[in-house]
């Protein structure tokens, strides 16, 4: 039977790597604008899972950011995700819907988790503080799952994405992650003849990066696992999975390669005054490569493609 499955947040980085994806599968895609469906509204989106009758839900719908965002709207960061997660969970789930995958972060994990990290880290230590309210807001998403799976017999699973890039990315030049804020950086400044940029923090602490066709496709596997096969390799409580390479590399790595994927000459030079945020971000993915899925896009291929494709759209990226 054709399933209906509705893509929350169909227009972000994840969400339009999903569809793109399932647009080569027999599904009917569901997906609404914030023209047409604020999902801050409860009413707004209980109506809409009366009305569509979906079969399958991917939540990626999401208030996103770096570090600079993180910090300057830690409200929004919080009410905002909190307020989307819950009506799409609840809405889903009081429409019928069996089947949903939430989509969270790797900064769910405590700020000095024991590297690579387990699933198992999940509440054992304190959280990286500069983007903590986002964190917390992910935990409740993924305990939200777990109690609607345990009070009310559906089969709402998590997926943990490391940090994610590529197509879709947001490339704004003050509230964009790091690949993003770089590969900006580093165009803008090779445009301009600049012979220096200067990246902040330190360039020690290690990062891990996945390209988001790679998330998709990981998410549309865990999605389809059948239900014996994903209990048998996860837990009750604990029974969301990492989504990751099981690869890192140093920011001063990632920026020597960003440099030379973009053709900047210039020098480096790295503010330590600036803060480096977690040490540290490995995922274990040990837990998915046991249910048949790995990684596939390198970093260097992943972000040639990346840069490709913000050649083709600067116009998007124009203040």
């Amino acid at each position: 039977m054709t399933k209906r499955i509705f893509v929350a947040g169909h227009r972000g980085m994840v969400g339009s790597a999903i569809v793109r994806q399932l647009e080569n599968t027999d599904a009917i895609i569901v997906t609404a604008g914030r023209e047409k469906l604020d999902l801050l509204d409860q009413a707004a989106v209980f109506a809409f899972f009366e009305q569509q009758k979906v079969d399958q839900v991917y939540l990626a719908a999401a208030k996103v950011g770096g570090i600079v965002a993180n910090n300057t709207y830690p409200a929004e960061f919080i009410y905002q995700n909190l307020t989307i997660q819950n009506n799409i969970i609840e809405g889903a789930y009081k429409s019928g819907v069996k089947q949903l995958l939430f989509l969270g972060s790797s900064c769910i994990y405590p700020k000095l988790a024991e590297q690579p990290m387990t699933e198992h880290a999940l509440l054992t230590g304190t959280l990286e503080p500069t983007n903590e309210p986002y964190a917390i807001a992910k935990i409740a998403g993924i305990k939200m799952c777990e109690s609607y799976n345990r009070q009310y017999g559906v089969d709402y699973r998590s997926v943990m994405p490391t940090n994610l890039y590529g197509e879709n990315d947001n490339f704004h030049p003050e509230n964009s992650h790091v690949i993003p804020a770089l590969m900006r950086r580093f165009h803008e400044a090779k445009l301009a003849g600049d012979k220096k940029v200067t990246v902040w923090g330190s360039g020690k602490p290690m990062r891990e990066f996945l390209h988001v066709d790679d998330m998709a496709a990981a998410s549309i596997h865990v999605m389809n696992l059948d239900s014996k096969t994903y209990a048998a390799n996860t837990e009750p409580m604990l029974s969301h999975i990492n989504v990751g390479t099981g690869v890192d590399c140093t920011i001063r790595e990632l920026a020597e390669t960003m440099a030379s994927v973009v053709g900047f000459e210039g020098e480096l030079e790295f503010d330590a005054s600036k803060p480096d945020g977690t040490p540290r971000k490995l995922m274990d993915v040990s837990r998915l490569k046991s249910l048949g899925w790995a990684y596939s896009i390198s970093l260097s291929n992943g972000l040639s493609s990346t840069y490709t494709w913000f050649l083709n759209n600067q116009d998007k990226f124009r203040k």
